[in-house]
């Protein structure tokens, strides 16, 4: 088996290293503390199993899928997270993610029983995220079903601080088209503040995750 993890927690990344040396016979065995080096390393090593971190420095995990799903053929991705909220989840789900740990609530050796379970051909998902889960498939008012992918790139965007320049030179759009955005997504949500809105992302984990280029 070769495997790739990338996850910068140093901590738990040294652990879940150790415990697959211990209970797997792999070929390559490699880490990756952010995701461009990761990236580098999936490609190198064609890995079968990514242990992948969605809180990276360098961007959000959720957003390397794609590329090495296209540079790695039948790769298995597992997420390592402590971030279960509602948008955490869902950007999983959407890139089709054969697992998802919580590192919160859940101890290491999880890894252990998600890899042999995506290795079998099945998903593993924690109790955490399955709950999350569950909840996004059954509430016909969750963001998932009302929002589209641009608004929801906008309110991760809005709900990190960013200004409507800021976001409309990010996404080239005019300050006047991100001003409607903002108003779209408000009237959908049924909110009718910008506190709400705030409240509304930092419940729904919009606001948990590290945007690039801050601390």
């Amino acid at each position: 088996m070769k495997i790739v993890v990338i996850e910068d927690q140093a901590m738990f990344r040294r652990m879940v290293v150790q415990l697959c040396r211990a209970h797997f016979d792999c070929e390559r065995l490699e880490e990756a503390t952010n995701g461009a080096d990761g990236l580098r390393l999936c490609m190198e090593v064609q890995p079968d199993i990514v242990l992948l971190d969605l809180d990276l420095p360098d961007t959000f995990g959720a957003d390397v899928i794609d590329r090495i799903v296209a540079a790695v053929s039948r790769v298995r991705i597992i997420i390592l997270s402590s971030h279960t909220e509602d948008y955490a989840l869902h950007r999983s789900l959407k890139a089709q993610v054969q697992g998802f740990v919580d590192k919160n609530n859940e101890p290491p050796e999880i890894v252990l029983e998600a890899i042999r379970t995506v290795m079998s051909g099945r998903t593993f998902f924690t109790a955490a995220a399955l709950k999350v889960k569950t909840l996004l498939r059954s509430d016909p008012t969750a963001f998932n079903k009302l929002l589209t992918d641009r608004e929801e790139q906008l309110l991760v965007l809005l709900a990190n601080g960013d200004t409507n320049e800021e976001i409309g030179t990010k996404l080239s759009l005019s300050h006047k088209t991100v001003n409607n955005h903002r108003r779209n997504i408000m009237a959908k949500l049924g909110l009718h503040t910008t506190p709400e809105l705030m409240r509304y992302a930092l419940e729904k984990g919009f606001t948990r995750l590290r945007p690039v280029g801050r601390s």
